[in-house]
């Protein structure tokens, strides 16, 4: 079974596997399987779920909140996050004020049909949002009990600092940072998790198999295998292509003799690598199959040793993305519409 970690500097114990469901459900899989690939996760020991409301533009949080209709509440913990534009995309639809904030929160519960989420996330700064009206807001839902704990995604290490200092002030505290991390794209790890560990925050990181390009499925010099995300005209393309390169696809390859030594898949080696590291919380996975589940949870427990750590750092190379200013990079400098 899956095992358990606390989250960040907190009283809250998560799977440190948790079942994400960007991309896939409300778009690539069809409701049943989405609901099948649910069942697998809680078949498998996976109690902590993270979706986003603007995930299939709010249509993940519906079929997750069908898929674990009957599930006993108090034991699961439910994520969700605010930010990207919902709906309409109107002037007030996105963003983190106030008024988005509010009206976000009560939308994510109906949809998944729950009177509180665990967590709720900052999916990106807001820089057109004043961050005391932001941090007022999160406080007042905690204060009306519909969220326990309140993270971040993609902040960078000055916005967690400055972040967790307001919240303090008024009376909470910023648990968690979500953000992309693999073998591949490290860029957190010299500033933001120095900010998460003096901050009290846990990683719960995303695309720990760079967007399956981990896995090894994706040839150097081959076209990419029929069905898989770098196929899909969807929109799962788009988030693989920076890792289609050929010296990245080429250096992924060398990770195979490691993942035999260790009697792992490569998936399963690239979900233990990012739970080596001692600030991350929780991997999350995510599937359009229940096989995939079932075969992504042995990565939990796993304990490289550090001669293969240092073999995994040996086999990749250059071709790593360490550059803490990624992070900023890839945060919009005005509120999306």
């Amino acid at each position: 079974m899956v095992a358990y970690r606390y989250l960040g500097n907190s009283g809250l114990k998560i799977t440190e596997l948790t079942y994400g469901n960007w991309i896939t459900h409300g778009s690539q899989v069809e409701n049943e399987q989405a609901t099948a690939c649910v069942h697998a996760a809680l078949d498998a020991g996976i109690t902590s779920f993270d979706t986003a409301d603007v995930y299939a533009n709010t249509k993940a949080e519906v079929v997750l909140g069908d898929a674990l209709k009957g599930q006993r509440r108090e034991s699961l913990e439910i994520f969700t996050k605010v930010y990207w534009p919902t709906g309409p995309a109107g002037a007030n639809d996105s963003g983190l004020s106030r008024k988005h904030i509010m009206e976000s929160i009560n939308g994510s519960l109906t949809r998944l049909q729950t009177d509180y989420v665990d967590l709720y996330q900052a999916h990106r700064f807001d820089k057109e949002t004043p961050l005391e009206e932001t941090m007022q807001a999160f406080a007042d839902v905690v204060r009306q009990g519909k969220a326990h704990y309140i993270g971040v995604s993609e902040w960078t290490a000055d916005q967690i600092r400055r972040g967790s200092a307001l919240a303090k002030e008024l009376g909470f505290q910023l648990i968690s940072s979500q953000p992309q991390y693999s073998m591949l794209w490290r860029v957190i790890e010299e500033e933001v998790v120095p900010a998460s560990k003096e901050c009290g925050l846990g990683q719960i990181v995303w695309s720990p198999v760079a967007q399956g390009v981990l896995t090894g499925k994706y040839k150097p010099g081959q076209p990419a295998p029929e069905g898989s995300r770098a196929t899909d005209t969807k929109g799962g393309a788009r988030f693989v292509e920076r890792f289609m390169d050929e010296p990245i696809l080429e250096r992924v390859q060398n990770l195979q003799p490691i993942a035999d030594e260790m009697g792992l898949s490569m998936a399963q080696l690239a979900v233990a690598w990012v739970l080596q590291n001692d600030n991350v919380s929780a991997a999350i996975i995510g599937a359009s199959r229940p096989e995939q589940i079932t075969e992504n949870v042995k990565a939990s427990g796993v304990t490289i040793p550090a001669e293969l750590m240092a073999k995994i750092d040996e086999a990749l190379g250059d071709v790593v993305e360490r550059d803490p200013a990624m992070t900023a990079r890839n945060s919009p400098s005005t509120r999306p519409s």
